[in-house]
């Protein structure tokens, strides 16, 4: 009896584990495809270095829609893609308040810009090393009259929100250039995580509505597979099976699912019939045979009675609440279930 608890309870974590995944790699594909990643670093670079935009708006959202709209779809604060090599001497910084809304992000994507490649036509930089964003304030320094004084006096004439860090920074420093880059350092390094932990923040939006739309597109009813695990041998060795891959098996599903197409996990790694069983209820049913090529067959009718029926609302909802745990939690409970398996 305990064997079938302990069976039940893997198979229920290998199915939560599997659509966690599925979870992950739609996310991914989602922040690639929209490039919010980088979105988000020059919308941070922009407040930081130039200030708000000609209306007065923060470049960085202030909500969940402004990732989601404003962000990627209305106004894009990454700078033009440039294929040239940075120029041998830094550009001239803006002569007074107001004259270019851009000229400082303009100015600092010359000096990164070895480590882009394009993107439709924008820089794709979503990570700026803050020893690299050291170096370059140290170049532009350098190339303004007076030296780092000079530099910092022409950040305060224009306004720059830049102003009040750097030069605390070199406050701190008392003055000494190497001192001086280390703090560079070590400020940016602090704000790109401030920067990460309010990504994610957002980021978690897009799981929540992920976790919905793939508990309701294959309206899996966790209650019911419990039950089926438990009243269906052959069908709970065939789903408890997926477990025995051993401790690779996380990488390699993690691999293969939070890449940029999720596609190819759906069909290879839930192509185990026991598992595309489970999800057999989706809209577009997919069964997939030992020999052959997979045979779709629309299923609307039987997905729209499942999703309108309240006796399986309980059973969407615990599927969505598992689901938010994220697939290394699940990864974590699974190592530990089969820690203490039988094996033969």
């Amino acid at each position: 009896m305990l064997s079938v608890y302990v069976d039940l309870a893997l198979g229920l974590v290998v199915s939560f584990l599997l659509l966690s995944l599925l979870v992950s790699g739609l996310n991914e594909a989602v922040v690639r495809l929209l490039s919010i990643r980088s979105k988000f670093l020059w919308a941070y670079l922009r407040d930081t270095l130039d200030g708000s935009d000609a209306q007065g708006r923060s470049w960085l959202p202030a909500g969940v829609r402004d990732v989601f709209a404003a962000l990627p779809f209305q106004r894009d604060p990454r700078p033009r893609h440039s294929g040239r090599p940075a120029p041998a001497e830094t550009g001239e910084l803006p002569a007074g308040a107001g004259e270019s809304d851009d000229a400082l992000v303009t100015l600092l994507y010359q000096r990164v810009r070895e480590i882009d490649h394009p993107k439709r036509g924008r820089t794709s930089i979503a990570d700026i090393p803050p020893g690299r964003f050291a170096v370059a304030v140290m170049e532009l320094a350098a190339g303004a009259p007076g030296g780092v004084e000079g530099f910092l006096a022409k950040l305060k004439e224009i306004g720059s929100p830049l102003h009040g860090p750097l030069n605390g920074v070199w406050e701190t420093a008392q003055r000494d250039l190497d001192r001086f880059r280390q703090g560079v350092e070590t400020w940016f390094d602090g704000e790109m995580q401030r920067l990460t932990m309010l990504y994610r923040r957002y980021v978690r939006w897009v799981v929540t509505v992920l976790c919905v739309a793939v508990t309701l597109l294959f309206t899996v009813d966790g209650l019911e597979h419990a039950k089926t695990l438990l009243r269906d041998n052959a069908f709970r060795a065939s789903v408890t099976a997926v477990a025995e891959a051993g401790p690779a098996a996380y990488d390699e599903l993690k691999a293969r699912c939070t890449g940029g197409d999720p596609v190819s996990c759906v069909t290879d790694t839930l192509s185990r019939p026991a598992l595309a069983r489970m999800l057999g209820q989706a809209p577009l049913a997919v069964s997939i045979p030992e020999r052959g090529e997979p045979v779709f067959a629309w299923n609307g009718g039987v997905w729209w009675d499942r999703l309108t029926t309240p006796s399986h609302w309980p059973g969407f909802l615990l599927t969505y609440v598992a689901l938010l745990f994220g697939a290394p939690f699940w990864w974590d409970v699974l190592r530990r279930l089969t820690g203490i398996r039988s094996r033969r």
